[in-house]
């Protein structure tokens, strides 16, 4: 499965598929530089948090290219602020301060190398994130998919598939996995409001694989659990508390709160990296808040009144007394969470 790349090497520029674009457009973005990538994330043409990590790893990667000169100090400099510039982009995803300080780190441990050796280990470390995402993603499936039925039902919200990693998917993925070991799965996924990603990005990707698919409003999420019947929820996260208070798209915590009133179970597919052992609680964890236009505004028509207020968290918690469990590539993570947590992350 996969026929497509959300981002990848050319030869001499980072090629992004341009998510604003579908399901109408197919088109690829040609980033030449690391503004062209950090407006690329900041607009959505590439998102999800594991795929945001190894955007700005490989944008990183790609711009020290061009630092002339052995100057250690200076180049160590430039560095840093190229990951200040990276790091405002996205504040909740997790991952992408995790691959800016593994990168980062890998420039502090070269101090004694020459600059141009530095340069290519800083590609070099790109390219293991960029595989090692989609070899996570695989080993996330693998367990995912024991919990599915042979048959059954999986509802998601937002986009947790390729289009959100470097290939594969986390929530997506688990349901990829299942189908390949021939489970007869069916996917609802909700639109995700206020910029459609399931509607736009999910539905495309799962009838590009031939998943059968069913496209609902957010609203619509209870009476189908309650009329149709779901076996069974998966989400992603862009972040994950040490307590397993776990954040994603707006919507989600709703998505929790219907599951459990319908006696479904709850999980949530993230990597580790997205665990955040820093945030102790949900609390902790960055919201952020996008513009009013996204609310007020389908690409670029106006459909509100104007100068209405209007408030637009991108993300919000799912708190961990409703998560059935948390699927990672080392395993799935069950209460308590904070001892189970503290043991896979210390592994």
């Amino acid at each position: 499965m996969n026929s497509f790349k959300t981002i990848e090497w050319e030869d001499d520029f980072i090629k992004i598929l341009d998510q604003t674009r579908l399901p109408s457009e197919e088109i690829y973005l040609e980033c030449r530089d690391l503004e062209s990538v950090a407006k690329a994330i900041e607009m959505l043409s590439v998102r999800g948090a594991p795929a945001i990590g190894v955007a700005a790893a490989m944008a990183l990667a790609y711009e020290s290219q061009k630092f002339e000169g052995n100057d250690f100090e200076l180049f160590l400099s430039k560095v840093n602020d190229m990951c200040d510039r990276l790091r405002r982009t996205r504040p909740t995803a997790v991952n992408l301060g995790w691959a800016l300080k593994r990168m980062f780190q890998k420039v502090l441990d070269s101090k004694n190398k020459n600059v141009s050796d530095v340069k290519q280990i800083l590609k070099k470390e790109a390219d293991i994130i960029l595989n090692e995402d989609i070899a996570i993603n695989h080993s996330m499936g693998m367990f995912g998919q024991e919990i599915l039925p042979d048959s059954g039902t999986v509802m998601t919200i937002c986009n947790a598939g390729s289009l959100a990693t470097a290939g594969y998917g986390t929530a997506l993925g688990v349901i990829r996995a299942a189908v390949e070991k021939n489970k007869d799965i069916s996917v609802v996924s909700c639109e995700t409001r206020p910029l459609l990603q399931g509607a736009r990005l999910t539905c495309w990707e799962l009838q590009k694989d031939n998943i059968p698919v069913i496209l609902i409003t957010d609203s619509m999420a209870g009476y189908y659990m309650r009329e149709k019947g779901v076996d069974i929820v998966i989400t992603g996260a862009d972040r994950v508390a040490a307590n397993g208070d776990s954040a994603n798209k707006i919507g989600t915590y709703s998505l929790s709160i219907l599951a459990k009133e319908h006696n479904v179970p709850f999980y949530i597919a993230a990597p580790i990296s997205t665990i955040d052992v820093s945030a102790q609680t949900g609390e902790d964890i960055p919201i952020e808040e996008r513009s009013k236009n996204e609310v007020t505004q389908i690409k670029g028509h106006q459909i509100t009144p104007e100068n209405i207020g209007v408030w637009n968290p991108s993300f919000d918690v799912v708190p961990n007394k409703y998560i059935s469990g948390i699927i990672t590539e080392k395993g799935i993570l069950r209460p308590p969470f904070i001892e189970n947590i503290k043991k896979i992350v210390s592994n």
